[in-house]
């Protein structure tokens, strides 16, 4: 572990925890709130980002090898969330909020894992027309990223300022 991916780690769980909170607190119909623009279920949010955790590291360590990654774009992307959608209407707060856990802690002990080197590496991914990013880059636009950016869209839908400072 570096200083670096001890912040990296520390962001995602810090996000992680925030989206858990918040899911925690919710009654079902809350839980039930469809996202305006998006169409998903709050509860199908929150067990999405669960979700996305592996193949968002997965990604990231293609990247950490120096290898491109190929196949992703976001045509796939968006396929595998409306597949995910409809797999999981019906997902329950325990289960969302379960996955979440693990999959954020597992998510975070992968990057901590990660050397500075491999964090630098880069190499060409698909889902950003092949420019060549770096593992890191991979990591905050996605891994880290990803349950802030559903966290304000939540709190939007339910009426909620976007942050929790504002």
């Amino acid at each position: 572990m570096t200083a670096r991916t001890e912040a990296l780690a520390a962001r995602l769980e810090a996000g992680a925890q925030s989206l858990a909170e918040l899911a925690g607190g919710l009654t079902q119909e809350q839980w039930q709130t469809r996202l305006p623009h998006d169409g998903r279920k709050v509860g199908v949010v929150v067990h999405h980002v669960a979700s996305m955790y592996p193949i968002e590291i997965d990604l990231a360590r293609t990247l950490a090898r120096g290898e491109p990654v190929t196949g992703v774009t976001w045509d796939v992307v968006h396929g595998i969330n409306a597949d995910h959608a409809r797999k999981h209407d019906g997902v329950t707060k325990e289960e969302a909020l379960d996955l979440l856990r693990r999959n954020s802690a597992e998510a975070a002990a992968a990057i901590r894992a990660l050397s500075d080197v491999e964090l630098d590496r880069a190499a060409p991914l698909s889902l950003n027309s092949d420019a060549p990013l770096s593992c890191q880059f991979m990591l905050e636009d996605h891994a880290v990223r990803h349950s802030w950016h559903h966290l304000a869209g939540i709190r939007r839908a339910l009426g909620q300022p976007a942050s929790a400072s504002s």
